[in-house]
């Protein structure tokens, strides 16, 4: 005996177990699922081993950013939190005073205050501004700055990147001892130094930097590449390069990356290339 009442047949069954209501005497039966079944619409399936490009640009973009103080401070450039410094000053001088205008209202009253809280919210209003223009005039994305280990050289870097496309963009500024200013433009795709599963991969992305900013590359010089070996074989990494990496788990410099991507680069110099199944 079934039941068939108004309330489950307006959707009960399609969102409760998937049994009908029998007598105690029998065991109950499970209906077979439709393929307007709720249940079997949403049922679980594995999921496919994500590319970077299907991975938020902003998580590619952040952990690089991340890698690059980490990486120069390493090859002991000594880094300038100036921006920073400046940044936080004007934030806390804008927080101070507002509550030092919640402070003097609440003890002494509006009244006696009106004319210390406008000439505080004017200045509030100033600190805000200068903070905004800081930001975005004079730090300009900027995400390192420092000083190379011989002192002769200052480096600036800032990154970006565009909706959409999976490319890192970095803007370096390099100013020497002697006062001569130079621009480098680096694009590199995300590709290059995060494998098939999303991982960051150190030594692909130290060898672009050493490889497009000369004062690194001078820091560093064993990850430099010549314009031959890059158009050769891009840097010598290849993605199943990148899963090696990944799986031995290197993030530092000096380390048994360099030994295993070392002899890897060389095979795929030789002409022998290895491609996935």
């Amino acid at each position: 005996m079934q039941h068939h009442s108004g309330f489950l047949n307006t959707g009960f069954n399609k969102l409760g177990p998937l049994y009908h209501h029998q007598p105690s005497s029998s065991p109950p039966t499970a209906l077979k699922p439709d393929d307007n079944d709720i249940h079997n619409r949403t049922q679980w399936r594995p999921h496919k081993k994500r590319s970077p490009s299907t991975i938020s640009q902003a998580n590619l973009k952040n952990t690089s950013d991340d890698a690059i103080p980490n990486y120069l401070n390493s090859l002991k450039f000594r880094q300038s939190h100036r921006l920073t410094d400046v940044r936080l000053a004007l934030g806390y001088g804008a927080f101070t005073l507002a509550a030092a205008c919640f402070l003097w209202d609440y003890k002494f009253g509006f009244d006696a205050t009106k004319w210390f809280t406008a000439a505080a919210v004017a200045l509030y209003s100033l600190l805000n501004g200068a903070l905004t223009l800081w930001i975005v005039y004079v730090e300009r994305g900027t995400i390192y700055e420092g000083t190379s280990p011989s002192g002769d050289a200052t480096v600036r870097i800032s990154s970006s990147v565009k909706k959409n496309v999976p490319v890192y963009n970095l803007t370096v500024e390099v100013e020497t001892k002697s006062g001569k200013k130079e621009k480098l433009e680096i694009s590199r795709p995300f590709t290059e130094w995060f494998d098939t599963a999303g991982h960051f991969i150190a030594a692909p992305f130290q060898t672009v930097l050493a490889t497009g900013i000369p004062a690194v590359g001078k820091a560093d010089p064993k990850r430099v590449v010549t314009k031959q070996e890059e158009a050769a074989a891009v840097s010598g990494y290849t993605p199943e390069m990148l899963e090696a990496l990944a799986n031995a788990n290197v993030s530092g410099v000096g380390s048994v990356a360099e030994a295993s991507s070392g002899a890897d680069a060389g095979t795929a110099k030789k002409g022998v290339k290895r491609r996935k199944a």
